[in-house]
């Protein structure tokens, strides 16, 4: 009796087959690569961190600037010609380690400010006493570098690499300043957010900031934060506080972003280009939010 042969799965008809023939044919467009890798990670042999890191490595050249910028109505920034005196506060308030130095309005920014100059020359001034008044900014500033807002993010990262800045002012097409952006923003869309000091605890959708100040991540129910604030917003149309936030403004807003509702500020710290991560809440009046 004839012995009956053994299929043998062809080694070039599974997802590496495939992926081959697709590398030495030439991919015709990205999605091709990214279908291939995810039929990967289903299976287990990419890890879905990695896969993850994978597309926002190659989804970075569709981005630009203007989409992981801060706002200019968000910049923190320093006059040029201010006494360490009134400096100093502005510095330890917002928690940066970088800020833009202007001369008059923000459109005229002169330099960057590091917070760790900033720390040394306070203490020299400190070991001085009355010599903290003879503070001179220019002797701190580092060199501004300017991009365009449609500076692909692909290409500014290896900008920053290249050249060891951190920070860029982001200029619109009329030469003024539309916000700015950071080294961390641009990694931050591979390696997902870095957890700092405006992120919310997992457990904690609202958690205090200050005296008057409340960190509230976007996706807090509306019922969750008229609770704990004693507002009365209602959630017929929406069920979250990012959804009160964009109705407001019609659109997803831009890091730095902010409006007035009922009697409180709310403005954007972090976002993309589909949701609101977490924003600052601060009472700005002693009446009732309207609902």
């Amino acid at each position: 009796m004839a012995k009956s042969k053994a299929k043998t799965k062809d080694p070039g008809s599974g997802w590496r087959g495939r992926l081959t023939r697709t590398l030495a044919g030439g991919l015709r467009e990205r999605a091709q690569l990214l279908e291939l890798l995810r039929e990967a990670t289903k299976r287990g042999l990419l890890d879905a961190d990695a896969m993850a890191m994978v597309e926002g490595a190659l989804t970075m050249a569709e981005l630009q600037a203007r989409d992981v910028m801060v706002a200019r109505p968000g910049m923190v920034c320093i006059r040029r010609d201010d006494p360490l005196s009134r400096i100093l506060p502005a510095v330890i308030d917002s928690g940066h380690s970088r800020f833009p130095v202007v001369d008059g309005d923000r459109d005229d920014v002169v330099g960057i400010l590091l917070a760790k100059d900033l720390l040394r020359a306070a203490g020299s001034a400190a070991a001085k006493g009355p010599a903290a008044e003879k503070f001179d900014m220019r002797e701190f500033l580092r060199p501004v570098v300017f991009v365009p807002e449609a500076k692909r993010l692909d290409v500014l990262l290896k900008e920053f690499r290249g050249t060891r800045n951190h920070m860029a002012i982001v200029i619109d097409e009329y030469g003024g300043v539309a916000g700015l952006v950071t080294i961390e923003d641009v990694i931050e869309q591979i390696i997902g957010e870095i957890d700092d000091e405006f992120d919310v605890e997992d457990d904690q959708n609202i958690r205090g900031d200050g005296e008057q100040q409340f960190i509230v991540r976007g996706a807090t129910r509306i019922s969750e934060f008229n609770e704990h604030f004693g507002t009365a917003f209602k959630d017929a149309e929406f069920d979250t506080v990012a959804g009160l936030v964009m109705q407001q403004l019609g659109r997803v807003p831009r890091r730095g972003e902010s409006v007035v509702i009922g009697a409180f500020d709310f403005r954007v710290l972090r976002t993309d280009r589909r949701r609101i991560d977490s924003l600052r809440v601060t009472p700005v009046r002693a009446a009732p939010p309207a609902s």
